[in-house]
């Protein structure tokens, strides 16, 4: 999966918009959105939400978990703790960056918010490299990190099948050279 289809599964995410317009349901295959009434917040897919914003058509209200004092709680709750804690959305980074580049001006503190997710995300790839190299040099068969958002999953998964290849190879070479070793010792 590469970050393409990441950012297509997080466009499905809901989305509250203010619409400027008035139109009966749209039927989607997703499911029915609508009516629309101007001035009445009506929940739609991001994508669609997005779209109807670069047309002037709506603005997009931040979901709740888009608020600076929210956002400064879980960047201080994930720094703290060893393990990675649950995001308010599956998607936070991917969702932040879509609605700030489509909607910046109707975001309050949208610089402030742009920044503690970039924080929340360098602490969680930071965390995750260090989870990843302590289990390589403990040379484990298998991890379980819970909390993990699809984009950070992503960003690890090319390096972690080649990394793991190789420690197999370092340990089957060593087996093997210890294994001739002793077979050796033993005929002499």
């Amino acid at each position: 999966m590469d970050s393409a289809e990441v950012e297509f599964l997080a466009e499905k995410s809901p989305i509250t918009i203010v619409p400027n317009f008035a139109q009966e349901k749209l039927y989607l295959i997703s499911g029915d959105v609508g009516p629309f009434n101007p001035g009445l917040p009506v929940e739609v897919p991001l994508w669609l939400g997005i779209n109807l914003r670069q047309r002037g058509k709506c603005r997009i209200v931040p979901p709740d978990w888009m608020d600076p004092e929210k956002l400064t709680e879980k960047k201080d709750e994930e720094s703290q703790s060893k393990n990675f804690t649950k995001m308010p959305c599956e998607h936070y980074l991917v969702v932040a960056q879509l609605v700030l580049t489509a909607a910046t001006e109707d975001i309050p503190n949208s610089q402030q918010i742009k920044t503690l997710i970039k924080d929340i995300w360098d602490l969680r790839v930071a965390k995750l490299r260090s989870s990843v190299a302590e289990f390589i040099q403990s040379e484990g068969t298998r991890a379980k990190l819970d909390h993990l958002t699809l984009l950070e999953i992503n960003s690890v998964r090319p390096f972690l099948p080649h990394s793991l290849d190789h420690l197999y190879r370092f340990s089957k070479t060593a087996f093997n050279s210890n294994l001739s070793q002793s077979q050796t010792q033993d005929y002499s």
